[in-house]
């Protein structure tokens, strides 16, 4: 009876031992369940929160105008671009070819017009040098006198021959300095060159009786190539 006694209350704390427990795990289903369900309801919130944020930026973004930024391009300065160097005769360029004559041509009244012989020479196949040769020994006008009357009061460069007349004689009357030098380009051109005769040496013969006007033509010639 007593053994009895003891299995039933043995089996009664048992049974309360185990309502207990399952109390207790209970009440710690319901605490986690509590605290995941507050913690989801502030991870919607800030995941809301966030979202509205993202949004709000996006709307704002949208509404911004366009700001367009200018960009301005840099070119070099013009005083660095250097130009093609052109050569036109014996290495040199116009300009340099022009310089060259101007410095035997005197300080009489074809001072300074090396371009304008340079320039007209080229252009009808004639050599600038031989013009600038003649214009010395035929007109003097890179001696210390100065021109001759024929070129200063006829502008008649070279001693050409033609008329219209200057004063009556056989010497051709040209209106201006240009004039005369273009003048004296064109007779070279087309009675000497276009026709072979280059040289002093072939020139001579037909432009001057003289023997010696080969000569003083070379020597010419040499002394502006080289100067």
């Amino acid at each position: 009876m007593r053994s009895l006694r003891m299995i039933c209350l043995f089996t009664s704390l048992v049974g309360v031992l185990m309502i207990s427990v399952g109390l207790f795990m209970q009440n710690n289903t319901e605490t986690t369940m509590k605290k995941e369900t507050v913690k989801s309801s502030f991870d919607i919130k800030n995941m809301a929160a966030s979202t509205n944020m993202i949004v709000k930026e996006v709307e704002e973004e949208k509404t911004e105008p366009l700001k367009l930024t200018e960009v301005q391009m840099e070119t070099a300065p013009a005083s660095i671009i250097v130009p093609p160097r052109v050569e036109v005769y014996e290495g040199q360029t116009l300009e340099e070819l022009a310089a060259r004559l101007n410095r035997h041509l005197g300080n009489d009244i074809v001072a300074g017009k090396g371009e304008l012989i340079a320039t007209e020479s080229l252009n009808k196949g004639v050599d600038p040098y031989i013009v600038v040769a003649i214009i010395a020994q035929e007109s003097g006008c890179t001696g210390s006198n100065g021109c001759s009357n024929l070129a200063r009061y006829c502008y008649n460069f070279g001693g050409q021959k033609g008329k219209p007349s200057c004063n009556g004689g056989a010497f051709r009357q040209f209106d201006t300095v240009d004039e005369g030098l273009v003048g004296l380009i064109n007779n070279l051109s087309k009675n000497y060159f276009a026709l072979g005769l280059t040289t002093p040496e072939t020139i001579g013969p037909k432009y001057c009786e003289g023997n010696e006007w080969a000569g003083h033509i070379t020597w010419f010639v040499n002394k502006i190539r080289n100067n």
